[in-house]
């Protein structure tokens, strides 16, 4: 609601506030897929942004982060990108958690790994690949979660992607894991620099657990809106670096 009064769009609107760990901006541009293609909505906007957070001294406090993406969705026909396929495998792994009055969530260490995030991206990538008839040699590019550098490039290498299809929309080494924006910031720096024709695969990671897998179709109509507003890269450049304390004082961590 704070957006679409910024923005000028209420009160002739629908509006939600999605939830799932950090797929919760992917799962909003799926139920905008079916809002367009229904013929509910004409046009639709899909965020996924967050303000991460980890307690003083965890290694998630390393990579937290904050960030976001938005994505005008509509008619294919007047799109600069078309999305051609989605799949999204779920399953009930909590690897992450935060109960009721605690500050700070906890997560599963290790767990994280295996048996949460690279089952549920890899699967959901590969039968998204499945479902299309289409093998990594076929993308251009491709974008994962982020939760740090490490996993979203074995998870890329494990489908059989190379480096150069993956760089591009890895950004978690400069910005850290901006949780539901994570691979949205991702695809926003690979649409940069992409041509017509190119295809993108993007997979997201929720804990709790699910991944949302999509086919993406960049269209001639990149060359228009590429240089309409400030690339991602130009975002990172501009950013002010700050020490650890004073990023304490801006989160709140320090307490009396």
């Amino acid at each position: 609601t704070i957006v679409a009064e910024s923005i000028g769009t209420s009160p002739n609107i629908q509006a939600a506030d999605w939830e799932f760990a950090c797929k919760a901006g992917t799962e909003a541009v799926q139920a905008s897929i079916g809002l367009i293609g229904s013929g509910m909505a004409h046009y639709t906007l899909s965020i996924g942004m967050d303000t991460a957070q980890g307690r003083p001294g965890d290694a998630l406090e390393y990579t937290a982060a904050s960030g976001g993406a938005a994505f005008l969705l509509g008619p294919a026909e007047e799109a600069c990108a078309v999305y051609q396929g989605s799949y999204s495998f779920v399953t009930d792994t909590p690897d992450f958690w935060r109960r009721p009055g605690e500050a700070y969530p906890s997560h599963g260490d290790r767990f994280t790994g295996e048996p949460a995030y690279f089952h549920h991206t890899l699967n959901a990538a590969q039968n998204l690949l499945d479902m299309m008839g289409s093998q990594p040699e076929d993308y251009t590019y491709a974008v994962f979660h982020q939760p740090n550098v490490k996993f979203p490039s074995r998870a890329a290498e494990t489908i059989g992607f190379k480096p150069e299809q993956y760089k591009t929309g890895l950004l978690a080494g400069e910005i850290g894991n901006t949780y539901s924006g994570s691979c949205m910031v991702g695809l926003t720096a690979i649409l940069d620099t992409a041509k017509p024709g190119d295809r993108i695969l993007m997979i997201s990671y929720g804990s709790g657990a699910g991944s949302d897998a999509f086919d993406i179709l960049v269209t001639d109509r990149i060359k228009d809106v590429q240089k309409r507003a400030p690339s991602t890269r130009d975002y990172i450049n501009r950013r002010t670096e700050i020490d650890y304390a004073t990023y304490c004082r801006y989160r709140g961590k320090l307490k009396d």
